[in-house]
């Protein structure tokens, strides 16, 4: 089965199944005994183990979605038939089958005739080849360019609203006086011109007051020696 489809379908997009956790959209890459590997947007390249498909379906009517270009340089592994593929996948990162109870994860270890060693949150789990669906590994293509433009974008930068830090004096001495309004500072100063003038004034009277009395005395003492 794995020669005809990699004869008739290599390069096309298929679907592995009608439905169900193993079944995936993608391009058929190649193919050998007892497998074909299918390259998917999700899972990257699945090996599929021939003995438990289903069906597959050709993408004639472009319904089926696959946005994924494959580079001329892509490279993955190739084998003669399923268990040299295993077998090549050794302390590799693998996934086996897709999903439910059945899906392991974890570091390929060694392969025997009919089982499979694999080292999984520290644990060794042996699985029976026959019961592997399929696998994958490491290898993933970007989906296509317009996505991975979108990505690329720059975002939209919106400038950033600074505030103004609130500067804090140091604390002076006059400071720590009580506020004096300009009007309040200039009514005490005329006060205080006023105090003087007040005083000066009473200063002179007196000063008036003493020169007269002194003549006055001259002039009767003048009179009298005369």
């Amino acid at each position: 089965m794995g020669k005809d489809i990699k004869e008739y379908f290599t390069n096309k997009v298929i679907k592995v199944d009608r439905g169900g956790p193993e079944s995936r959209i993608g391009k058929l890459l190649d193919a050998g005994d007892d497998y074909f590997a299918v390259l998917t947007e999700d899972d990257g390249l699945v090996y599929y183990h021939t003995q438990h498909i289903k069906s597959f379906t050709e993408n004639r009517n472009m319904q089926l979605e696959f946005d994924v270009k494959v580079p001329k340089d892509f490279e993955f592994k190739k084998a003669e038939n399923f268990k040299e593929l295993l077998q090549s996948l050794s302390y590799l990162w693998v996934r086996i089958n897709r999903g439910g109870p059945d899906m392991v994860e974890g570091i390929l270890i060694e392969v025997k005739d009919d089982f499979v060693y694999i080292i999984t949150n520290d644990e060794v789990v042996r699985i029976t080849i026959f019961h592997i669906k399929n696998v994958s590994y490491g290898p993933k293509i970007e989906k296509a360019k317009t996505e991975d433009h979108k990505s690329q974008e720059p975002k939209s930068l919106k400038p950033k609203t600074l505030k103004p830090k609130t500067l804090q004096t140091e604390s002076l001495q006059h400071e720590s006086l009580p506020y004096e309004s300009p009007q309040r500072l200039n009514d005490e100063s005329k006060n205080k011109h006023n105090k003087t003038n007040v005083v000066g004034r009473q200063n002179f009277d007196e000063d008036l007051t003493v020169l007269l009395s002194s003549m006055e005395k001259f002039l009767r003492n003048y009179s009298k020696s005369n």
